[in-house]
């Protein structure tokens, strides 16, 4: 097998709900993820962070309740905290792993950047829930004490939202290169990194949640990566989902996805946004390949034995 450098993008399933499980989890990840180094392959890790960022927005929230002087923290800052607390976990476990096959390869977390364009018109349209559910009352409250847009979410009460722009660019790229040329493992772009907005030379967090994949993508075609891999909850994608003539997709071209995507086949929060980002990095340039699969089968994906590989 040739030795590629690989854009890893975990999903949820990798990291767990709570502190306890990320423990958990990350141990797991790790032996995936330090299989295909032991393949020689270069491999650089981003990651969601959909409970871990909600848990510290929540618990900032509940403080500023106590401490009425203190300002509710930004969404931003709370992206970065996840991004380390996240990286935290997932280097030391990866590093232990590394160590227990005989390796001492560096492992390094970069608190990462990512820039979004100020007049994304995702901001005149807020749709990405994050925080409490908050009855009307509250709702109306917490909206006028800090003018954030509540919307109701699926009949279970209201709950602030947030935009979600496209991806620009990963301020930190040079850096990240630099370490992954030195051989160094890196864990960056987390949680689709913290949305930032250039002002001359200030960059100003937005209000805002970037979708991970797409962030790992524009991470992967920066790196010049020859692969992009998508880890999900299925090992393959599927057309007819649920249904008796579901079709489980194996190797298919980028033309094919594009078809299957205007026919409907994927669901806008969960596969769509996934297939988009494999589309948009394997038509990208030639020789670069996507792959979507569960965490534990990346290794014989990329040996092209599982998974969905999306190419030109």
């Amino acid at each position: 097998m040739s030795k590629k450098k690989i854009v890893i993008a975990l999903g949820g399933n990798a990291l767990g709900n709570t502190l306890a499980e990320q423990m958990e989890a990350v141990k797991i990840t790790a032996k995936s993820i330090v299989d295909l180094i032991e393949e020689g392959h270069q491999v650089v890790i981003s990651h969601g962070n959909g409970p871990q960022v909600g848990m510290i927005n929540n618990a900032f929230t509940e403080f500023s309740k106590i401490e009425k002087d203190q300002p509710i923290v930004p969404l931003s800052v709370c992206v970065a905290m996840s991004q380390a607390y996240i990286g935290y976990d997932l280097q030391n476990a990866i590093r232990e792993e590394l160590k227990n096959r005989g390796k001492n390869t560096p492992v390094a977390t970069m608190i990462t950047q990512v820039r979004v364009n100020g007049d994304d018109p995702a901001f005149q349209n807020p749709t990405k829930p994050i925080g409490k559910f908050m009855s009307k009352e509250q709702a109306d409250e917490f909206s006028q004490k800090y003018g954030y847009p509540m919307k109701e979410d699926a009949g279970r009460g209201y709950r602030r939202v947030v935009a979600s722009p496209k991806p620009v660019e990963i301020v930190e790229i040079d850096a990240i290169r630099a370490l992954v040329d030195a051989g160094q493992v890196v864990i960056a772009g987390g949680g689709g990194g913290i949305p930032v907005v250039l002002n001359g030379n200030q960059l100003k967090g937005a209000s805002a949640v970037i979708d991970k994949d797409f962030a790992s993508c524009v991470l992967a075609k920066e790196l010049d990566a020859d692969y992009l891999i998508i880890l999900t909850a299925v090992e393959k994608v599927a057309i007819n989902f649920g249904k008796p003539d579901v079709k489980w997709l194996s190797n298919i071209t980028v033309e094919e996805a594009e078809k299957y995507m205007e026919e409907g086949h994927f669901a806008p929060g969960s596969m769509l946004p996934k297939v988009q980002a494999a589309v948009d990095f394997a038509a990208s340039k030639e020789g670069r390949s996507a792959l979507i699969t569960l965490l534990e089968k990346a290794k014989d994906g990329i040996a092209g034995e599982t998974g969905t590989v999306i190419s030109k």
